[in-house]
C-alpha cells in the first residue's frame, strides 16, 4: 500500500531531539512541531526543560491524519540484529502544545512511531524515535544506534503480518539546533525510515544533549512474518 499525502508530514517546524534533564541526569524530550507549521528551527528556552512552541498553525484540514489504533498495517516490532535489538513499537502523536509524544521513561526499550507519517514499508519517510537512556544512567532502546554502518539492516514487524526490511544508507550526527528538518520528514518517491534519538555530550545548564543521531534506512524488500500480528 502507498502513503498518501495527508499521511505525511508536510512542513515541520522543529525536529530537533532534546533531553531534558534533573540532577544533571537526562531524561528525554523530543521537541517537534506539528507538521502545519513554520520550517523555521526552534530552539527551548535556556535552562528549561519545557518543548520547543510551535510556530503558528494553518488550518486544520492541512494537519494530516493519524493512523486509527486498530489499523492492520502499523508497526509493533523493530528488530536491529547488529545490535541485539528486539523491541516494541508504539505509536506517538502529538502533543496540545505541537511537540511529539515519546513511550514514557519506564518503558525506555520501547520504540515510537510517528503515527502522522507513513507506516514503515509506504512510500515515504517513516519515523521511529527512541530513547538514548533512561535518565538514571541505564542505557535506552537507541543507545547504540550511533553505531550502525551502511549495509546493516532493520526489520520492522507490522501488525498486518508483513516483515518489511530496511537497509541502512547513513547515519548522521547533528546538532540539535540544525536538525534537517526537510530531508527528515519531506517527501520521498519510495519507502524510507528514519531512526531517530540523542548524541552529544549532555549540557547541565540547558538540561539537553547537544546533539541528535538520525540512522538513515532504504527499503530492501518485505514478506509475511512467521510470529504474532500484536504487541
Amino acid at each position: 500500500m502507498t502513503g498518501s499525502r495527508s499521511r505525511r508530514p508536510g512542513r515541520i517546524g522543529v525536529a530537533a531531539v532534546v533531553l531534558a534533564g534533573t540532577a544533571g541526569v537526562g531524561t528525554t524530550w523530543w521537541a517537534v512541531t506539528r507538521p502545519d507549521a513554520s520550517p523555521r528551527p526552534v530552539a527551548p528556552a535556556s535552562g528549561a526543560a519545557a518543548p520547543a512552541r510551535p510556530a503558528p498553525a494553518a488550518t486544520a484540514a492541512r494537519t494530516p491524519a493519524a493512523r486509527p489504533p486498530g489499523d492492520g498495517a502499523r508497526p509493533v516490532k523493530v528488530v536491529i540484529d547488529r545490535l541485539g535489538v528486539t523491541a516494541p513499537v508504539g505509536p506517538v502523536g502529538l502533543r496540545r502544545d505541537g511537540s511529539v509524544q515519546v513511550p514514557p521513561l519506564s518503558r525506555v526499550h520501547e520504540v515510537g512511531w510517528y503515527r502522522y507519517g507513513p507506516v514503515p514499508g509506504e512510500r515515504g519517510p517513516a519515523v521511529l524515535l527512541g530513547h538514548v537512556d533512561s535518565g538514571r544512567g541505564g542505557p535506552g532502546v537507541f543507545h547504540r544506534v550511533r553505531t550502525l554502518r551502511p549495509g546493516d539492516t532493520v526489520r520492522v514487524i507490522r501488525a498486518d503480518g508483513r516483515s518489511v526490511r530496511f537497509r541502512i544508507t547513513s547515519v548522521e550526527d547533528v546538532s540539535k539546533d540544525r536538525f534537517p528538518t526537510a530531508r527528515v520528514y519531506g517527501d520521498l518517491d519510495h519507502a524510507g525510515l528514519r531512526l531517530i534519538t540523542c548524541g552529544g555530550s549532555f549540557d547541565r545548564a540547558r538540561r539537553s544533549y547537544t546533539r541528535n543521531v538520525i540512522a538513515w534506512a532504504r527499503l530492501a524488500g518485505s514478506q509475511p512474518s512467521e510470529g504474532t500480528t500484536g504487541r
